[in-house]
């Protein structure tokens, strides 16, 4: 193959790539610009409003403003009114026709009729018509719905960004290893399969391939979630995202562009996140149900009026005095005004809220999975148990060792450095080091030569030593290095992932609230098995991958089991996106935090519980608010339509817009109420 055919082959394989991560953005974009308009719109508008109610006559009467009249007054206010209706209202307006298009009438259709028929009849009165006008009631209307859509459209943004994220993981470039022996660097998206690949310390695997050269560890929790190293040598596949260890390895590509492991996981989160059931907002329901009602009583009420013989102007104020008292005011609150406040309540306990409808369901969460590394445990290794192979004592093994240990960077010698550590011993300076790629290290400490290695080292350097001990251990899945000093065998280290202190409070909580609690990892089945064993968990699953993660979410979905997933890692996205509920980590990757609906500041499963009670209780306030917003209308509806007309009851619109306001006022005052409740009252109210 000649050098112009191959970079041919390079570019449309490039552009190949493109859509394994250029999906979605356009709607992102769409979300985006949606946001922007809604924000322009409510500014704008704003900034028109007070003007509009300082010159309603309603207005000026009550505050006693009437001496800021002037001649013409009231076709000001008609102007500064009508330029709100066009350009405040005109995204209701166009919601109106699509609604109607789709016969599927809802609130842009209930906020469209309440804002068109207060302003028609509002200017019908500016020109003549006998009545009072409602110009303020529209404006505010308009102002509060711009404000709920333009938050909503925020909160929809972070999906797509999850994607991004995703991408992020691999690296742009790659050193290409020629058949001759140079290296030169090259776009990673123009690799092909049957490329040979450096890898030096610290970099990115480029794409899916096999080491064919040298030996290494590599770091891939945040791809499959297996919280320790994995040694890798020639013969061995690595994938692409992967961080390399400490020594130089090269690879030959076998996956690219869509093939490669990390593009399906990122196919696998979008797929989740598109199929993902959306439970219908309780406040939507609601305005059907008053879009119907100020529809058919507001036309009753004008008919039924012209046909016992009033005047047109009686049955029209009738009619729009209904329509004004429909006016969602209260429910375009009910919902806003109680999310706000439990989302600064939450973000002031460390709990943020992204997604409004998944923090809902939270309230009915019925299983909680739970990721193992960095979310259970701290993702950090520490020295378990000291072994001893001989007469030296425990302290001083682990002194030699995180002498040597203390110069590298490897996850597992910084976790035997953090046992000594925590056990106060400090280990002298070592002359001498050398790392033993894939392996170890070795140094003069004291005069000793001491080598700290992986069990493969001494399996090949004259064998095992057996233990009962060292068997139970690794029954746990804890990993083991030995300890070498001068040639012998001197004792082992047994590292673990440190469980968290508040995983096993949180684990207790949601089970004396009737919820399972159960864990998905990556992580070999004798570590997953040792950890649902100290926490009490009442199902697990190990050695699961990313895809295979999102699938277990189904099967549980599949048990009837409304579920959340808690996780931190990037293979914990497809899972995330799947559940009815995703909960991030917030010390975890943007990929976790995107993908999820809920986020947790404070690294602290705890929350979860904390979570629960705030669903529950902010659930609870909203349908108090809705109650209350669409209840009082069972009250005034009539008194508007004048059934007591003949008592000599009559609701004047007037009245009407005071009842409305009142509504809301009461809307907003019981959103204040609520609070965070602590993780202890949630617990106790669940038994």
């Amino acid at each position: 193959m000649n050098d112009s055919h191959k970079s041919m082959d390079h570019r449309q394989h490039a552009q190949a790539g493109k859509p394994a991560h250029k999906k979605g953005h356009s709607g992102h974009d769409h979300h985006k610009m949606m946001a922007r308009d809604f924000r322009k719109r409510f500014i704008v508008s704003m900034i028109v409003t007070p003007p509009v109610v300082i010159l309603s006559p309603l207005v000026r009467t009550l505050l006693g403003l009437d001496f800021l009249s002037f001649p013409g007054d009231l076709y000001v206010l008609f102007l500064l009114s009508t330029f709100v209706y066009v350009y405040g209202g005109l995204p209701f307006l166009k919601g109106l026709v699509d609604e109607l298009r789709k016969h599927q009438p809802g609130m842009m259709t209930l906020v469209a009729v309440a804002i068109s028929v207060a302003y028609i009849y509002s200017a019908a009165v500016v020109f003549g018509l006998e009545g009072t006008m409602f110009f303020w009631e529209l404006v505010t209307l308009i102002d509060i719905m711009l404000l709920g859509h333009w938050v909503e459209m925020r909160s929809v943004m972070g999906a797509s960004r999850a994607l991004e994220a995703l991408v992020k993981l691999l690296p742009t470039t790659a050193h290409l290893v020629r058949p001759d022996g140079t290296v030169e660097d090259v776009d990673a998206a123009t690799l092909q399969k049957g490329d040979v690949v450096l890898v030096k310390p610290g970099e990115r695997v480029p794409s899916d391939g096999v080491v064919i050269k040298g030996r290494t560890s590599m770091n891939e929790s945040m791809i499959t979630g297996e919280s320790r190293p994995v040694d890798k040598q020639p013969g061995d596949e690595v994938i692409g995202g992967a961080i390399n260890g400490d020594g130089s390895i090269e690879i030959e590509i076998r996956k690219v562009g869509s093939e490669t492991y990390l593009a399906q996981v990122i196919d696998l989160v979008r797929e989740a996140q598109e199929s993902r059931s959306r439970t219908q907002d309780l406040a939507n329901r609601a305005a059907f149900a008053l879009t119907v009602i100020a529809l058919v009583v507001g036309s009753i009420t004008l008919s039924v009026w012209l046909s016992v013989g009033q005047p047109l102007q009686f049955g029209i104020e009738r009619a729009v005095t209904v329509m004004v008292i429909t006016c969602p005011h209260a429910l375009g609150l009910a919902v806003p005004l109680v999310v706000s406040v439990s989302t600064t309540a939450s973000a002031q306990n460390g709990l943020l809220i992204r997604d409004r409808a998944a923090f809902e369901r939270a309230r009915g969460l019925q299983a909680v999975v739970f990721d193992k590394t960095g979310t259970l445990t701290e993702g950090q290794f520490s020295v378990a148990e000291v072994i001893p192979l001989s007469d030296m004592q425990d302290s001083e093994i682990l002194r030699l060792a995180a002498s040597v240990e203390a110069q590298s960077e490897h996850p597992i010698a910084q976790g035997v450095v953090r046992g000594a550590e925590e056990r106060g011993i400090r280990p002298p300076k070592v002359d001498g080091f050398k790392a033993l790629p894939g392996q170890g290290a070795t140094g003069r400490v004291e005069g000793y030569e001491v080598v700290v290695v992986s069990p493969g080292y001494v399996r090949e350097h004259g064998g095992l030593p057996e233990n009962e001990r060292l068997t139970e251990i690794s029954k746990k899945g804890h990993t083991v290095v030995y300890v070498i000093v001068d040639g012998k065998t001197v004792g082992a280290l047994a590292l673990a992932d440190v469980i968290r202190q508040e995983s096993k409070e949180a684990i207790a909580q949601l089970r004396r609230m009737g919820v399972r609690a159960m864990m998905l990892t990556g992580d070999n089945r004798h570590v997953a098995k040792w950890v649902a064993e100290e926490l009490g968990l009442d199902d697990y699953f190990a050695e699961v991958l990313p895809h295979e993660k999102s699938e277990k979410i189904k099967e549980i979905q599949a048990r009837g089991l409304t579920v959340a997933m808690v996780g931190d890692g990037i293979n914990d996205a497809p899972a995330l996106a799947q559940a009815d509920v995703g909960i991030a980590i917030g010390a975890g990757t943007d990929v976790a935090i995107e993908t999820a609906d809920i986020i947790l500041v404070r690294n602290d499963p705890r929350d979860v519980v904390a979570i629960l009670g705030l669903a529950r209780a902010t659930y609870r306030k909203m349908v108090e608010n809705l109650v209350w917003a669409t209840g009082y209308n069972a009250f005034a509806i009539p008194l508007a339509a004048g059934v007591l007309y003949f008592m000599g009851i009559l609701l004047s619109p007037a009245m009407g817009a005071v009842l409305m306001s009142l509504s809301t006022v009461i809307v907003a005052i019981n959103a204040r109420l609520l609070k965070v409740p602590s993780r202890e009252e949630t617990a106790e109210r669940a038994v």
